[in-house]
């Protein structure tokens, strides 16, 4: 959703390298016909610890802003295999920049970012660890940059794949979402959990950070701000509840956690991930990673179900893009910045050694450490973690930093566990 600046973007751009394509060229999205980004060779990378491979493709698309059609595309995308040389980890990210100096951010930390977790040491000994720690240096890293961070910023949904196991940081409301075979049927599952006012847990987190959280409406004084009024994110979806400063109409952002956003920091939005981890299987054909413009208008099941429609990852990524700007136009005068990675999971072994889907098995790469927290072992083969623990602490604390004075309050120490 982003902040209240939105996202200015130009009605169908030419392609560019990096795999952005003109929407007249997507045709009927759920089509079976040749895409024009097929053209491009498709890419794949081993992960030869397991004996499996990724295939994966990209596309990034910008919006339809009619009153600024000069504005880039303010979503950037990270993809690099072979981490810190290993064939066996690679990386997919993917940015949602905001604000005015929203496209500076987004490459800004797609660069930076991979950059941070790349170098550091402990990556393998604690991936939620470092984690944490890359995405606090970048967040101060952009700051100290030459970009004016104050209202601008960027999300951040990432996963890092260490031999069979995913680990997914998010920060901010975009989303990954893994495909799950279930009998017959392929089930989405959210391997992220969209941090926006409409969560509970993070509407309260940022009262205690001194963010009045009012949608337009209230604001406007159409209704009542002491009454809460929005529903879910389903149902109140056009007029979302947004964070304000306690004596100011702004920044005015739809999310409660990202990268940035150094005024938005002050009333409780943190750079914070939360980190979710999964042991694949053979049960797991393929995950998507996307910015919150595919997920507007479309479930994260219908994204799987439209991707499983494909056997070739570039024609399913051309038809939810195509699918969801032609949502966008349907409910809306303009179109969100719209980015998708599919990474098909090939040939995975079923060894006799491997887990069953109906446990955990906790390594050494996910133990918790100080700085972050981890779920115990239930039914489920994903559970998530959130990098600092800071349950114990009762009310918002500011914290020194070479930042303005950082709020940062508690969150609870885990999400709860999502069956597979």
């Amino acid at each position: 959703m982003g902040c209240v600046h939105g996202k200015c973007c130009s009605r169908y751009p030419p392609p560019s390298d990096g795999g952005s394509v003109d929407c007249r060229e997507l045709g009927l999205s759920r089509s079976k016909r040749k895409h024009i980004l097929t053209q491009k060779p498709l890419e794949s990378t081993p992960v030869p610890s397991h004996n499996f491979t990724l295939e994966y493709s990209v596309l990034t698309q910008r919006g339809y802003y009619p009153d600024t059609p000069a504005k880039e595309n303010q979503d950037s995308y990270c993809i690099r295999t072979q981490i810190q040389g290993n064939p066996s980890i690679h990386f997919f990210g993917v940015y949602d920049g905001h604000g005015q100096y929203g496209s500076q951010c987004s490459n800004f930390v797609k660069d930076r970012f991979v950059e941070t977790l790349s170098n550091d040491h402990t990556l393998l000994d604690d991936p939620v660890k470092a984690y944490a720690s890359a995405f606090a240096s970048t967040n101060q890293e952009l700051y100290n940059s030459e970009i004016d961070d104050s209202m601008s910023g960027t999300t951040a949904i990432t996963v890092l794949v260490i031999g069979d196991t995913l680990y997914v940081a998010n920060v901010g409301d975009s989303r990954a979402v893994l495909a799950v075979k279930d009998g017959n049927r392929i089930v989405a599952k959210d391997l992220s959990s969209d941090q926006t006012p409409f969560r509970e847990d993070e509407c309260e987190r940022v009262k205690l950070c001194g963010a009045r959280v009012l949608s337009f409406d209230q604001v406007e004084g159409l209704k009542d701000p002491n009454i809460q009024t929005w529903g879910d994110e389903e149902s109140e979806g056009r007029d979302p509840p947004r964070l304000w400063l306690p004596n100011a109409l702004c920044p005015g952002t739809a999310f409660t956690r990202s990268v940035g956003d150094s005024l938005a920091e002050t009333i409780g939005v943190i750079a914070i991930p939360e980190v979710s981890m999964v042991r694949l299987t053979p049960n797991h054909p393929f995950f998507v990673v996307a910015s919150d413009g595919v997920f507007e208008f479309l479930s994260s099941q219908t994204v799987v179900d439209m991707a499983a429609s494909y056997t070739d990852p570039r024609d399913a990524c051309a038809a939810i893009a195509g699918e969801s700007y032609k949502l966008w136009l349907d409910h809306e005068i303009r179109t969100d910045d719209i980015t998708i990675i599919i990474v098909h999971i090939k040939s995975l072994p079923n060894f006799v050694t491997r887990v069953a889907s109906s446990e955990i098995n906790v390594s050494a790469l996910a133990r918790a450490k100080k700085g972050t927290s981890e779920i115990s072992p239930t039914t489920s083969d994903v559970h998530r973690c959130v990098g600092n623990d800071f349950s114990h602490i009762q009310s918002c604390q500011h914290v020194l930093s070479m930042r303005n004075a950082a709020i940062v309050v508690p969150t609870p120490a885990c999400q709860g566990s999502v069956g597979l």
